[in-house]
């Protein structure tokens, strides 16, 4: 069981609908300090909108949010900004911006949200810095458009570190979509480097398998807007639940199958 001490996120008895779907149904989760906690599950199960609550992009229709034991489902937008220093957002999709160079992308929390203090020379060793830990040294004068998939994912990560200090959690929204194999290995090994060489620590959504026994200390799965599994890579792939079974090794749902005959 993890210790109050150790928790730095909490969910209490969370619910959010969407028009008439409930998407989540009274949920509690506790993340652990350090640790990278993986969330998977069908698409459209809420994974992503349970990110959205931890950095207050949504707001639960009933329930409670913590972060590092304070309420921030109650916060007002400004208020907000002093936790969001502490939590970086890697969308599934990168958002980066086509018409900024790569160094401009990365330099851009310092920047609108950073410190104005800081030298334009301070920003520059700064970026240089998220950019070589991330494998990517001498591509800040390129534009997003020049990278491979695997170099926008980077790209992304460097720019969720600029802030400093460095944030005390990622949220990773698909870390590895659209990615081959070796550059979505490239990508896990990175999430493992932050989390160890920075204390990290990692939200991350996704429907790899194979990435989620890589990065994942613990994999909880989502189901109808509850979880039904709780465990490491190992406790899943050997779940007694015949819907866990299923996903862990990529075999469709009866229903699924059903429709395809129908």
């Amino acid at each position: 069981m993890t210790r109050p001490t150790d928790t730095i996120i909490e969910l209490r008895r969370v619910s959010k609908s969407f028009g008439p779907q409930r998407v989540l149904d009274d949920i509690d989760l506790r993340i652990e300090r350090g640790r990278n906690t993986v969330i998977i599950g069908r698409s459209g199960v809420g994974k992503s909108v349970l990110l959205k609550h931890v950095v207050g992009l949504l707001h639960p229709d009933r329930g409670e949010v913590y972060f590092d034991g304070r309420r921030v489902d109650t916060l007002r937008e400004r208020e907000l900004v002093a936790v969001r220093r502490r939590i970086s957002f890697v969308f599934q999709l990168n958002a980066l911006f086509d018409s900024m160079s790569v160094a401009e992308n990365v330099a851009f929390p310092l920047i609108e949200t950073g410190d104005a203090r800081l030298s334009r020379e301070r920003v520059r060793e700064i970026v240089q810095r998220r950019l070589q830990m991330v494998g990517l040294a001498g591509f800040g004068h390129k534009r997003p458009a020049q990278l491979s998939g695997g170099e926008k994912k980077r790209v992304a990560l460097a720019r969720a570190l600029a802030l400093e200090p460095p944030p005390a959690v990622i949220l990773y929204d698909e870390p590895t979509a659209g990615l081959d194999p070796q550059r979505a290995d490239s990508i896990n090994k990175l999430i493992r480097l932050l989390q160890r060489e920075l204390g990290v620590t990692g939200v991350i959504v996704t429907h790899d398998m194979h990435s989620a026994a890589e990065i994942g200390d613990r994999i909880l799965m989502l189901w109808d807007g509850r979880f039904i599994a709780d465990g490491d890579p190992a406790a899943l792939r050997s779940s007694n639940d015949e819907r866990v079974r299923r996903f862990v090794e990529g075999r469709a749902e009866p229903a699924d199958l059903a429709s395809l005959s129908a």
